[in-house]
């Protein structure tokens, strides 16, 4: 049974739409993640974390599985030396793969190398030594110093990155992407008058999660003691879980993400809304 996201944008009463939601938005350039997720928790009073997509309230929870996916980039760097297109191409083309990449200086995590996917690295105009560029990336790469080893080729003379953007995380893209002004005005517009209808087309309901995770029924018989956390065993589900990491519903009510255990495959909680 596929979850029917645009009824439950639609019919979901809107504060809960707002404790369990998603917001694509489009980050400014000239503020950073953690000053656009704060004027996001100001504007909605909540607790919010991410960017591009933020997660409201609840939907915090989800976010390991909304962000652990491939990122879209285009942007622009700078080469140090004169190379022509082809070749400029011909280097960039050798980064496309597996890769081993090391954490830049300035970063959270440990600076071992760690393997990365890169699905795509594309020239999309050279002008003079200004290149634009176009980047599909695994989750965890470091664009700018992806940019960096290429400026070591010796044939590329050193590189430096000038401009980034990111057009997509995972499945939430560019093109329904909302600005920061777009969502205080639609807040305002329903705490003022009284108008949802802009703040239910900005919110992405959470069970969205249902397009990241294979997703599952369960039967309603024993819905109260899964709701307080028990094992969700075989007999009720509708069809069985196949993989291991799985979305669990009643229709369209999101119950929790669930996790395979054992040999009699009962499925344990990872997280249960309640």
């Amino acid at each position: 049974m596929k979850i029917d996201i645009k009824k439950i944008q639609q019919e979901k009463p809107i504060q809960e739409l707002i404790e369990f939601g998603i917001i694509n938005l489009n980050k400014p350039p000239h503020i950073t993640s953690f000053g656009v997720v704060d004027r996001i928790r100001k504007i909605l009073d909540l607790k919010v974390t991410g960017v591009l997509p933020i997660a409201l309230g609840r939907a915090c929870k989800l976010c390991e599985y909304f962000m652990h996916h491939d990122k879209e980039y285009v942007g622009k760097f700078r080469v140090h030396s004169e190379i022509s297109e082809d070749d400029l191409k011909k280097e960039m083309e050798g980064f496309v793969g597996k890769i081993m990449q090391k954490p830049p200086v300035k970063s959270a995590v440990k600076r071992v190398l760690r393997p990365r996917t890169v699905n795509k690295f594309e020239l999309i105009n050279k002008d003079g030594k200004i290149v634009e560029f176009h980047s599909d990336v695994e989750a965890g790469t470091y664009i700018r110093k992806l940019i960096s080893d290429l400026g070591e080729k010796e044939i590329v003379g050193g590189a430096h990155m000038i401009e980034l953007k990111r057009i997509r995380a995972g499945i939430f893209k560019q093109d329904k992407m909302h600005t920061l002004e777009e969502v205080s005005d639609a807040f305002r517009l329903w705490k003022e008058k009284a108008d949802e209808s802009k703040l239910r087309e900005i919110i992405v309901p959470a069970e969205i999660i249902s397009e990241i995770l294979p997703s599952y029924q369960i039967k309603e018989d024993n819905l109260v003691h899964i709701l307080n956390g028990i094992s969700i065993k075989k007999q009720d589900f509708i069809e069985q879980p196949k993989e291991d990491l799985f979305a669990v519903f009643l229709k369209d009510r999101f119950i929790g993400i669930y996790e395979k255990h054992g040999e009699d495959e009962e499925a344990k909680a990872k997280f249960v809304l309640n």
